[in-house]
């Protein structure tokens, strides 16, 4: 449970020099020889005496470069070690990171990169041109340096003169949004500082033991369970992480025994793909004490946990959440197979509202309304969306947070899981904005309008699917060529996942009165298009682009 008082510490980067100085010898980083090969680096292990000393070397040498409080700094570092090593020193200076995905391309760069506003990039070599594209279409003056570069180019504006506290902002984070582009939440150290400390006190089967704990991730350093809860839970632990550069079906388990991790970290697709291997005597070979993750198929938890020896405990959160409010199925009974996440600790107000706004009876679906209990109700939560007053406060429309998640709770007070009220597209454990692709499939001459909507996917949770109305009649013979050129569009503009996975070529949209698409008439059209004449499989294209 989070403690009523302020945290303890001033920074992520004053959190992290209070474990060095405790445990200067205990693992902090580590690179397995699978993850080293594929970013082309050496295995290894930083420990956290070592780590502090190369994060002040490079806080020392962007304090040099004039970098500050009140700038911001782009990081395109996946995960590896220069990422947690970057993020570190430009904290202790009060400089906000922006976690950029390798994903990202020319529309999405141009977009974060003026509207963050950012004074620095820190980038593999070979994206150094897109970035410098994106400044130039963004009219920003932006330093762009690799992770080991030797100099690094001074910032075109001053720093602030500021000392960074638990106020400072730390981190913007992007979260699609369900109207219009990517939204950015600005995130105060106390976010992170807050999601470490709820993790440690949590307790129950996920009770960290100080100094002891390796905890494995695959999920990406731009989403904030990866950096909010992993990263920082470790930290005031003395932990290890093991960051993987993603999840591996096949050698999953390799990695795992590899680390001697005894926590992982898991999206809803992973139970699936590793079910689906072979059985193996080698399946409960391992030191996991428990899974952390969210949206495991209901129908596959108790195997799993059968199966290879470990709970999945079910959580729930938002990155405008954070730790303010957070509810995992950590204690028993979990009730597996139900979509259970858990009983709100009793630092959480929760509301369950109808479409009327109304509170809702037990059992009895609704969205789920949150706030932190007592007299800071936002406490933990997100400040605010960037440039986005009247979306804040349509979140926090009445004091509450409203989460657009459809939910239900039982007479003994655990949630359960029942579907997104929000137009967002959530393949893989990535939340994709319909609108940001339906933008990018408009620029196409053929297109005369579109509509992107989710369709199932047994593997991957749901699938971007495009309903798509031609300027001309397309033949059936062109449909699957033309199908392949919209992919291909959105694979130019935007990171592979969020292109279509099917494009269905229809006659008409379903429209309200006002002529604005009908999401839910959308959503349920979407489900039953695949394998029709009409619409064209075209996953076989999205592949990662080099």
């Amino acid at each position: 449970m989070i403690s009523s008082d302020t945290s303890r510490h001033a920074s992520v980067y004053a959190a992290f020099a209070s474990s060095a100085a405790r445990w200067p010898d205990h693992d902090f980083l580590v690179v397995l020889p699978e993850t080293a090969a594929i970013y082309g680096i050496d295995a290894q292990t930083l420990r956290y005496g070592e780590a502090l000393a190369r994060v002040d070397a490079l806080a020392a040498r962007y304090r040099e470069a004039g970098f500050g409080a009140g700038h911001r700094a782009g990081l395109m570092l996946e995960n590896r070690p220069a990422f947690f090593l970057h993020w570190l020193a430009l904290n202790a200076l009060g400089v906000s990171v922006v976690p950029l995905s390798t994903e990202l391309r020319a529309a999405e760069l141009e977009y974060i990169t003026g509207h963050s506003e950012l004074d620095l990039a820190v980038a593999p070599a070979a994206r150094h041109a897109d970035l410098h594209a994106a400044a130039l279409a963004a009219q920003r003056s932006v330093s762009i340096c690799e992770a080991d570069s030797a100099t690094i180019a001074r910032a075109a504006t001053s720093a602030e003169a500021a000392t960074p506290d638990a106020d400072t902002e730390c981190a913007l984070l992007y979260t699609s949004g369900t109207t219009g582009r990517p939204k950015a939440c600005v995130l105060p150290n106390e976010y992170f500082l807050l999601a470490g400390e709820w993790y440690n006190g949590i307790g129950g089967l996920c009770a960290l033991r100080p100094g002891v704990e390796r905890l494995v991730t695959p999920l990406p350093m731009t989403h904030m369970n990866a950096m909010a809860y992993s990263t920082m839970a470790m930290i005031l632990a003395g932990g290890a992480i093991v960051a993987l550069d993603r999840f591996h079906p096949r050698t999953w388990w390799a990695s795992v025994r590899t680390a001697r991790a005894s926590i992982v970290h898991y999206l809803g697709v992973m139970p699936a793909m590793l079910l689906g291997a072979p059985e193996s005597a080698q399946d409960r070979e391992h030191a996991v004490r428990f899974g952390f993750g969210a949206g495991v198929d209901k129908t596959l938890h108790a195997p799993f946990e059968t199966r290879f020896g470990l709970p999945l405990l079910e959580a729930w959160a938002m990155t405008e959440t954070g730790a303010g409010a957070v509810v995992i199925a950590n204690r028993e009974p979990r009730h597996i197979g139900q979509s259970c996440f858990g009983k709100p600790e009793a630092a959480l107000d929760v509301r369950i509202v109808g479409d009327d706004g109304r509170d809702v009876s037990v059992n009895t679906p609704g969205e789920l309304l949150v706030r932190a209990s007592g007299e800071h109700p936002r406490r933990g939560f997100f400040r605010e969306y960037l440039k986005d007053a009247e979306a804040t406060a349509a979140a926090w429309e009445g004091g509450w947070f409203h989460t657009g998640d459809i939910v239900r709770q039982d007479a003994n007070g655990q949630l359960y899981f029942v579907d997104r009220k929000k137009n967002v597209i959530r393949r893989s454990g990535e939340n994709i904005s319909a609108v940001e692709v339906e933008s990018v499939l408009r620029k196409h001459p053929r297109v005369a309008d579109v509509a992107v909507a989710a369709t199932p996917d047994a593997v991957r949770g749901d699938e971007v699917l495009a309903c798509v109305i031609a300027r001309e009649t397309v033949a059936d013979a062109a449909a699957a060529p033309l199908a392949a050129e919209l992919a291909q569009l959105c694979l130019a503009q935007l990171a592979y996942f969020k292109a279509p996975g099917y494009v269905a070529f229809v006659d008409a949209l379903p429209l309200t009165g006002t002529q604005k698409v009908q999401r839910a008439a959308l959503k349920e059209l979407a489900r039953t298009l695949p394998g029709s004449s009409r619409c064209i499989d075209t996953r076989a294209l999205k592949k990662r682009q080099d």
